[in-house]
């Protein structure tokens, strides 16, 4: 199977570069050179990953990542940012950014970060009626996950989450009442071979909270363990 990736950069040098580098891969590339093209190009041709610039004409990188989460294309996406800001960062990941690179990056680090959110990003479409298989389901209380389906329900309203988001979420319902370290969570969901930002795990962990705890700052299910990292907890009756 050839993957399909739109690059989503106005300075030709570095979309130029990108694209070389990504052929050179085996990848099949599409390249959009401001906000609104590469908006209309991740609609028309459903990539399977996207390199998004932050600073972009006509659009920026963050309306582009915004307007297709609200129109629930959960394309996993790579943000681009020349800024060393954390804060540009931070919220490119809350409007639904699946991870972010800061200029200037190797190709070595590109196709490090390409084939890893590639290698997860893959959840079951389409569930066969007459497929011999057991489906997994996670329950606890009004919550309630179906890994094969890419489901997830609190009660009767169905919970919308990125695919990082819902791979991270399921890594922790295996891993019930186990404490896992930033750490392990960034090497199992990210599969960074490398030291990683550990916020990423932080940014989407709060995500996860906002969708399923009835309080988020008090959380029943996802509990923060001190110095340690997190855990997945089924709530006392």
């Amino acid at each position: 199977m050839t993957y399909k990736i739109l690059v989503v950069e106005d300075e030709i040098s570095i979309a130029t570069l990108l694209q070389y580098n990504l052929q050179q891969a085996g990848y099949e590339v599409v390249v959009a050179n401001d906000g609104k093209d590469g908006l209309h190009k991740a609609i028309l041709e459903k990539p399977d990953l996207i390199l998004l610039d932050l600073m972009l004409p006509k659009m920026d990188g963050m309306e582009v990542c915004k307007e297709l989460r609200i129109k629930k294309i959960n394309t996993p996406i790579i943000m681009l940012t020349a800024k060393d800001d954390e804060f540009d960062k931070v919220l490119g990941l809350e409007l639904g950014a699946d991870d972010y690179m800061t200029k200037p990056f190797s190709p070595r680090e590109v196709m490090a970060r390409v084939k890893a959110v590639l290698r997860r990003s893959k959840v079951t479409e389409v569930v066969k009626e007459e497929e011999e298989h057991v489906e997994q389901t996670y329950s606890f209380g009004q919550l309630q996950v179906l890994p094969d389906r890419f489901e997830a329900f609190l009660g009767e309203e169905v919970l919308e989450f990125t695919p990082k988001e819902f791979e991270l979420l399921v890594y922790l319902l295996e891993n019930k009442n186990r404490v896992l370290t930033r750490d392990q969570l960034l090497s199992a969901v990210w599969n960074y071979d490398f030291a990683g930002d550990t916020r990423i795990v932080d940014v989407h962990i709060s995500h996860l909270r906002e969708q399923i705890e009835e309080n988020s700052r008090k959380p029943k299910f996802i509990k923060t363990i001190r110095g340690l990292g997190y855990k997945f907890e089924e709530p006392k009756l």
